[in-house]
């Protein structure tokens, strides 16, 4: 049986008599980029803060390569790289002595330091900025700069927690990018609130609301979670709209360019197989035929509910 990269076990926490997560439970045994999602006090930040190590919880546990990060948290936390919403640089150090710093802090040998350093400065692409001080760098690099110290000590698993906030679209695209770089070979654990985020980098998706899970699957799933109502036609040979209203199980036809059109339907058996047929029958020459998928806003929306009704 192969040994998860990160289980987490009945976690639940408490702040006084207020229970912030309940008996959350999930495995990661592959390496990509998983999102951790949540409304705000959904409870994501504590179950983050537990899996680092920053917290300890109520109930349950957190195991990083079958390890204990409760019986044994150096050992855990060796393969664990963290960068918090607001990144840790001093920045009065350059780039080189603040990872050398970083370096020394994760225990690893004086020997390796200089080649770590060296790793993690290429990897991230501030190697021409080796010398400078962090303060002169530009929010994009600083975070390159965090994303460094986060993986100079080459961990299995690497928790981001909102990487891309406060970046303008260029370094919001380029910071995506090395994250997506870092989990070819590694677990990143993604915790954000912004949904294009997920869209743009995430495989898989952990979903918190109201301090227990709600949904664990992949991003397809999260997709689908919502069953399609509705689909996308284009007609080279286009009827009038009220003969597309005919089609048997079509309740509403909606114009949205040229000759492409959104059918509403009120059951999703054999529909598609319905519109090909007519299509063919009546000559309208089909070019596309899709089911449309609903938006992440409005699946985000109906698992918030779900969990409150």
């Amino acid at each position: 049986m192969e040994t998860p990269i990160v289980k987490v076990e009945n976690l639940s926490h408490r702040y006084n008599i207020q229970w912030a997560i309940r008996d959350i439970n999930f495995e990661i045994t592959r390496n990509g980029v998983y999102g951790l999602l949540g409304s705000n006090g959904a409870g994501k930040s504590t179950t983050m803060n537990i899996m680092c190590g920053v917290l300890k919880p109520t109930e349950g546990n957190v195991y990083i390569n079958d390890i204990s990060l409760q019986d044994h948290p150096i050992a855990a936390k060796s393969q664990i790289g963290f960068l918090p919403q607001q990144a840790p640089l001093y920045m009065d150090m350059t780039v080189n002595e603040y990872l050398t710093h970083c370096a020394r802090m994760r225990h690893i040998p004086p020997k390796n330091i200089s080649e770590a350093v060296r790793r993690v400065m290429t990897y991230c692409d501030i190697t021409h900025f080796e010398k400078r001080v962090i303060r002169n760098l530009s929010g994009g690099y600083q975070q390159r700069v965090g994303i460094a110290q986060a993986i100079v000590h080459n961990p299995s698993v690497v928790i981001f927690d909102e990487p891309t906030n406060g970046l303008d679209p260029n370094q919001i695209i380029e910071v995506r990018h090395l994250i997506q770089e870092i989990a070819r070979d590694k677990t990143v654990i993604l915790s954000t609130h912004i949904l294009r985020e997920v869209q743009s980098i995430c495989n898989y998706i952990y979903m918190i609301e109201q301090g227990t899970l709600v949904f664990s699957g992949t991003i397809e799933k999260f997709y689908n979670y919502i069953e399609p109502n509705s689909l996308i036609i284009s007609l080279i040979s286009a009827p009038p709209m009220e003969e597309l209203r005919t089609i048997p199980g079509v309740t509403s036809v909606e114009e949205i360019g040229g000759t492409r059109y959104r059918l509403r339907f009120s059951e999703r058996q054999d529909i598609t197989t319905r519109i090909a047929e007519t299509s063919v029958a009546r000559g309208w020459r089909l070019n596309e035929l899709r089911l449309e998928k609903s938006s992440l806003d409005s699946i985000f929306a109906e698992l918030s509910r779900y969990k409150q009704s």
